[in-house]
């Protein structure tokens, strides 16, 4: 079956800053779910100057203790990958994560972009796309789903939300990213 989740904000700062809070939001007081997130890998290709970074984040389980009486969801921690391509010529950032966690019975993969807004160059159009399909957990998949699918919609709200409450770190965010 599968569940899509779409996303669609504008932020009203420029790409520079909102990118810049993008790659610094987490780990963070107001979300404890994120643990950490490591960059694996970074480098810049010289010829397009497009920045390639690879970042696993560890995340804390957060399936209700009920479904966890199923030995696949009894773990403490889940993992997630992500990908990302900054185009600072172009003030558009691409990103790809999905789930490392669980792989032969879940699937959980993300599409996102940051770009510049087409009504005002000081503002970041927001845009993501997320998909999860689960299987293998029979009478489970629905319930799964539906958790997951309302656990990507708070998350992306929460996203959202905390952007606007850190108008104080924006002399802390450089310039250029």
């Amino acid at each position: 079956m599968g569940v899509t989740v779409e996303v669609h904000q504008v932020y009203k700062y420029p790409f520079e800053q909102v990118v810049a809070s993008f790659l610094r939001k987490y780990p963070n007081p107001m979300d404890k779910n994120v643990i950490a997130v490591n960059t694996v890998e970074e480098k810049r290709d010289v010829s397009t100057g497009i920045i390639y970074r690879k970042r696993i984040a560890i995340c804390r389980n957060v399936v209700p203790e009920i479904l966890r009486k199923v030995s696949i969801l009894k773990i403490p921690n889940i993992q997630l990958e992500e990908e990302s391509w900054l185009n600072p010529q172009k003030r558009s950032m691409a990103i790809q994560s999905h789930c490392l966690t669980w792989t032969q019975y879940a699937s959980m993969k993300e599409e996102s972009v940051f770009q510049e807004s087409m009504e005002n160059p000081n503002w970041t159009e927001f845009v993501q796309r997320g998909r999860i399909s689960i299987t293998g957990a029979g009478f489970l998949n629905c319930i799964l789903e539906t958790f997951a699918s309302t656990f990507l919609r708070q998350g992306a709200q929460k996203s959202y939300r905390l952007f606007p409450r850190e108008p104080e770190l924006a002399g802390q965010i450089p310039n250029k990213v």
